[in-house]
């Protein structure tokens, strides 16, 4: 690498130059319901492809019926190669290169959605869909080869610079690959050599179909991550013999789906899996791909210098922020906005079998819409009453659009309920998006206040001192009270208090089990346990046993109980991090009652009915966390008191209590719609 930024410096892979090392990896966006490249598809790799990406990874692509997921492009018939050249052509308009990802899903594939019964190595029960597979016949194993093969051949037709085969992740091809899920006594089972032969023959294959000048990349897993899985050391291996096969390039990615052991949430750290990398790095000669939670350009410069990688893949970063590659390089002089590893508009749609959103960015998805959509013709100035997510959203887009901005907040912080998100352990990347916002509006002009209530008076000395012509009312929610008896003197306190710093007793009941009742028992569960560097400092120093830094590692001050008047907790939370979460309640050891109704709050404690009949849960706190309602006292105050010139519109929670995502995407909406007629009802 030369002197110049790490990241804009090219590389080849095989033939193929890349302008830099800055790759979008493959995304399941669930815009293709037809397995059809639509526009939806085409805008929205154009867009990333202008941003200043050097390579973008087209996929998953099916390359069979059985094997692929509703909403996913299809390879498998000539007929999809016209969809896939306009694609093509709009990528390389922008100056970036393109490859696709060839796909079969093995025994990750659903038959509700296929209409097929997945196929496998082995017929073992599927951890995510619990249905058996077919065993494939060797003489099977032979036509996917070559189905394989003939997928890669139609994206070389289309004028894609490349193909990449999925052999990670839990798919078909790691399924051989992996003792735990091949059970096989033929020559595609048993040691090592045999179980890659499924890959290498896959790979010969498309060699011979694509010619020896076309790049052929492979996606592997640096560690499977699961009981009787390969570990970094056999996926060295691999790589090894791929390269030995004429692999052009080895991108690596973390776990299995079916994994334990969080890979991109929000409570993994940035980079978490970067060893695995360099694992694979000192194995092969070959450019190498690392990916999973590479959060900034500083982050992906230091895997680039220090030698881990040659590339890095920025998937949700690039969905969030399609420009992050020209802002890196000094070209766009906005703020960064950053992806919060939430995942309620990726894969918790992914999961929903809905098309991919965005948390932070509320045009993803929509390029083809808002490419043909004017803008307002007219300047508006617009107070927006408070300043959470959907305040700040509807206030940067606004002023973006030419629109005069103030912003009142009451309190003395910006960001609403995302500081109130941000607050359990491992949840601080809700504050990045606040900051985000703040910068954004600020360089755009945005006049913010804080610790300036609104009412009516206020309001209306300034429309007529500032004139104002539209009144946003981004007032938010409020929590409700609590729906049972407290004797008299007996103080409850609100979650949302609690989130924002309240103090509470040493032994807690939390009412409400919804993802508000289960982040504040994470928060208060993890209150005086020990933090990383302080871990560090006794491994290293071997002070403790293991037993004992486990123990401190999730072992509080706090003891907290969490009631629920349901069979399950966390419900509305997505199911990418519900599953990380309830695991969290289970190390720090809170106390989880289910199918639990309180039935007073006395003085000693909380009385409560639950399967095993009546019984009492001593507390020094209670803490109510069952629900919240549209903040609407203002909009009522206003009512038939503003000029007939001022509009007046609520947004977000102010409406309906529902997630950051509806917020900031309500926020975003009525910008888009300011200034043209009847944009309030939009």
């Amino acid at each position: 690498m030369s002197n110049q930024d790490p990241l804009f410096s090219p590389i080849r892979i095989g033939k193929m130059e890349l302008k830099n090392r800055i790759v979008l990896p493959a995304m399941h966006l669930n815009y293709c319901p037809d397995g059809e490249v639509t526009e939806r598809l085409i805008e929205f790799y154009r867009v990333r492809a202008r941003g200043g990406v050097g390579l973008v990874i087209v996929g998953g692509c099916g390359i069979d019926r059985v094997g692929n997921t509703l909403g996913m492009i299809q390879l498998d018939e000539d007929r999809y190669i016209p969809g896939l050249q306009k694609l093509v052509e709009a990528v390389h308009q922008e100056g970036a290169k393109v490859m696709t990802q060839l796909y079969q899903a093995g025994n990750y594939a659903s038959s509700l959605l296929t209409g097929n019964q997945p196929v496998a190595p082995s017929p073992l029960p599927s951890k995510l869909t619990k249905e058996i597979p077919h065993e494939l016949t060797v003489e099977e194993i032979k036509e996917l080869v070559q189905t394989f093969a003939q997928a890669a051949v139609r994206t070389q037709k289309a004028g894609f610079d490349g193909v990449e085969i999925l052999a990670g992740t839990g798919y078909l091809i790691s399924e051989f690959l992996s003792p735990a899920t091949n059970k096989r006594t033929d020559e595609y089972g048993g040691d090592l050599p045999n179980r890659m032969r499924f890959a290498l023959e896959i790979m010969a294959a498309i060699r011979q179909g694509v010619g020896p000048d076309f790049p052929v990349v492979v996606r592997i897993a640096g560690h499977d991550f699961i009981p009787g899985g390969h570990t970094n050391k056999e996926a060295r291996t691999f790589a090894k013999a791929l390269a030995a096969a004429g692999v052009d390039a080895i991108n690596v990615t973390g776990g299995w789906h079916e994994t334990l052991v969080p890979q991109i949430t929000m409570n993994v750290p940035p980079a978490a899996f970067r060893y695995l990398v360099r694992g694979i790095k000192q194995a092969v000669d070959l450019p190498v791909f690392a990916s999973n939670r590479i959060t900034t350009p500083e982050l992906a410069r230091d895997i680039l210098t220090s030698g881990d990688a040659d590339l890095v893949g920025f998937a949700r970063p690039i969905l969030a922020d399609p420009n992050l590659p020209l802002k890196a390089q000094g070209l766009d002089p906005s703020p960064l906005r950053p992806c919060v590893a939430c995942n309620q508009g990726c894969l918790d749609h992914v999961f929903r079998g809905i098309p991919v959103a965005c948390l932070v960015n509320a045009e993803a998805g929509r390029e083809a819409e808002l490419k043909v959509r004017g803008v307002s013709s007219s300047s508006r100035k617009v107070l927006v009453v408070g300043a959470g997510p959907a305040g700040l959203e509807f206030a940067r887009a606004a002023s973006s659009q030419g629109h005069n901005i103030t912003v009142w907040e009451k309190s003395g912080l910006l960001g609403g309920q995302l500081n109130l998100g941000a607050a359990p352990p491992d949840r601080q990347d809700f504050h990045r998006f606040t900051e985000y916002l703040a910068r954004a509006c600020k360089a755009q002009g945005v006049r913010i206040y804080t610790n300036q209530e609104a009412d009516v008076e206020n309001i209306l000395a300034g429309i007529a001192e500032e004139g104002f012509t539209d009144i946003i009312l981004a007032t938010g929610a409020l929590p409700m009270a609590p729906p049972f008896p407290v004797e008299e003197g007996v103080e409850i306190a609100q979650a949302w208090d609690v989130l924002a710093g309240k103090e509470t007793g040493e032994h807690v009941v939390i009412v409400g089990g919804g993802s508000v009742g289960v982040e504040t028992a994470l928060y208060l569960a993890g209150q005086g346990t020990l933090d990383a560097e302080t871990l560090r400092f006794l491994i290293v120093n071997q002070a403790e046993s293991t037993e004992t830094l486990a123990r401190l590692l999730f072992q509080g001050r706090k003891r907290v109980t969490l009631v629920e008047m349901t069979k399950g907790v966390g419900r509305d939370l997505g199911s990418s991090t519900r599953w990380a979460m309830l695991a969290d309640l289970q190390r720090h050891q809170v106390k989880v009652l289910t199918n639990t109704i309180v039935k007073a709050v006395r003085a000693d404690g909380v009385w409560v009915e639950g399967p095993e009949g009546e019984s009492l849960i001593p507390g020094d706190t209670v803490v109510a966390a069952v629900g919240s309602v549209a903040n609407q006292e203002l909009l009522k105050a206003l009512q038939d008191k503003l000029p007939a010139h001022v509009t007046l519109q609520q947004i977000g929670d102010a409406t309906k209590p529902a997630k950051v995502l509806d917020a900031v995407h309500a926020g975003y909406k009525a910008a888009l719609s300011l200034g043209r007629a009847g944009y309030a009802q939009e």
